[in-house]
């Protein structure tokens, strides 16, 4: 049996520790190799400077987040609102989920309030979905391969789809154990602190990415700190009853049976 692989795939810098990290640390604790994926550079999300030079201080501040983090850095392949559902960018995805070949991808919501993060997941859904198919080409060329993959999607910002409608995981996965070390992984991302206080209101991402880890906490009756996952339906990416996630965290990762039911109606 082949060595057990996680790619977390975030539209932008600092997405990822907003609302993957915990679980990208738990895995990483489970002996899984852990990969770290942001599409866009960053280079809007400043109103001090220019896109160039924002560019280049989103990716030394994500390369020091992958650092505290531990996990195996990629470089994006395009810039903020830019993430498009192109053959492009959907090559070039495919290439890097044929490099790493994970065995889960942990992604953004399909539902969400902003479009990159939207598109973000499409993309990654498509490009796991691609890995076996040898007629569909990446760029740079990469072997397609038949293996087993479940994508899980995270909480939507604010825990609320577009349309404001609260949004309920599938499972919660108790990160209280690794929330420090999520917590200085964010707080690497500095240049975020005056860029999201003006655009979004957040007042500090840290206080914000805390109030929502205490939040789907709360939601699970049992963990302290925790982060939200919905699975991906499984045609096309392995058994339908495929959960790595539980069977690689056991009792810190809960079955929202209420979720369960509804899903049987």
């Amino acid at each position: 049996m082949g060595k057990n692989v996680v790619i977390a795939i975030g539209a932008h810098p600092d997405d990822i520790e907003f609302y993957m990290a915990g679980t990208l640390l738990m895995l990483k604790k489970a002996g899984y190799e852990a990969h770290y994926l942001n599409l866009a550079s960053g280079n809007c999300g400043s109103t001090e400077y220019n896109g160039p030079t924002t560019r280049s201080i989103r990716n030394t501040e994500a390369r020091a987040a992958a650092k505290v983090l531990g996990v195996q850095f990629h470089p994006g392949i395009t810039d903020d609102l830019e993430i498009v559902y192109s053959l492009e960018l959907l090559r070039a995805l495919a290439g890097i989920i044929r490099e790493v070949k994970p065995n889960i991808v942990l992604t953004h919501s399909p539902q969400d309030y902003m479009e990159d993060h939207t598109n973000t997941s499409r993309l990654a859904v498509t490009a796991a979905f691609a890995r076996g198919m040898s007629n569909f080409k990446t760029v740079p060329s990469r072997p397609a391969g038949d293996y087993p993959v479940t994508v899980y999607h995270a909480m939507p910002h604010s825990l609320r789809d577009s349309l404001r409608r609260r949004v309920t995981p599938g499972s919660f996965v108790n990160t209280t154990t690794v929330h420090k070390t999520k917590h200085d992984a964010l707080a690497a991302h500095k240049s975020q602190r005056l860029w999201l206080d003006v655009s979004q209101g957040l007042d500090s991402y840290l206080l914000a990415m805390e109030d929502v880890s205490l939040d789907v906490g709360r939601m699970s009756k049992i963990f302290k700190h925790a982060e939200g996952w919905r699975r991906h339906l499984h045609y096309g990416f392995c058994s339908a009853d495929h959960d790595p996630l539980k069977d690689a965290l056991g009792k810190n990762c809960l079955i929202n049976e209420a979720y369960e039911r509804d899903l049987e109606k």
